[in-house]
Order: C-alpha cells, then sequence, then structure tokens
C-alpha cells in the first residue's frame, strides 16, 4: 500500500532497540519501552504559512530522527507498525 502525507505530516518507521543490555542480560518484550527512534518513510509537502506560500520540510525520507514519547498516531501499513505525525513531534535529527 502507498501512502503520502499531506501537509507537514510524516510517516516514520520505528528503530527496534537492542534485545540485550550492555551486561547480556535479555530484556523481555514487556518490559521495554517502544523506541523513540525511528527512520522518515514519507513527508508531505509542507504545510501553508499564512501568505498562501508552501513551507518546506527539515525532514527529508531516510533521515534518522528522534520524537517525543508520545508523538502521532500509531497505524499498520502492510502488517508493519509505523507512526503518522507531525514535523512539530520531532526532536531532532541523528547523524
Amino acid at each position: 500500500m502507498k501512502i503520502k502525507p499531506l501537509n507537514d505530516r510524516v510517516l516514520v518507521l520505528r528503530v527496534e532497540e537492542e534485545q540485550k543490555t550492555a551486561g547480556g542480560i535479555i530484556i523481555p518484550d514487556t518490559a521495554k519501552e517502544k523506541p523513540q527512534e525511528g527512520k522518515v518513510v514519507a513527508v508531505g509537502p509542507g504545510k501553508l504559512d499564512d501568505s498562501g506560500k508552501r513551507v518546506q520540510l527539515d525532514v527529508k525520507v531516510g533521515n534518522r530522527i528522534l520524537f517525543s514519547k508520545y508523538a502521532g498516531a500509531d497505524i499498520k501499513i502492510d502488517g508493519v507498525e509505523h507512526i503518522f505525525m507531525k514535523e512539530d513531534d520531532i526532536l531532532g535529527i541523528l547523524d
């Protein structure tokens, strides 16, 4: 399924965290928190400013980002969980 976000929305795929701690302890799925890091899969064209001009987004497809804990809406696309969020929910771009 193809999806194109509208305005300043971004489609993000969560990046899975490590299954083990540095000391070698395996963390069960029930004890893990959802990661706050993801990869941008699709971006919208940007929102309109007061004069009607389109403002481009700072993030691009393929960027690795950090976002707030309760950002966006969780959705499933072809059985894979993604997050739809506004660009304002993104905290930063990771290098």
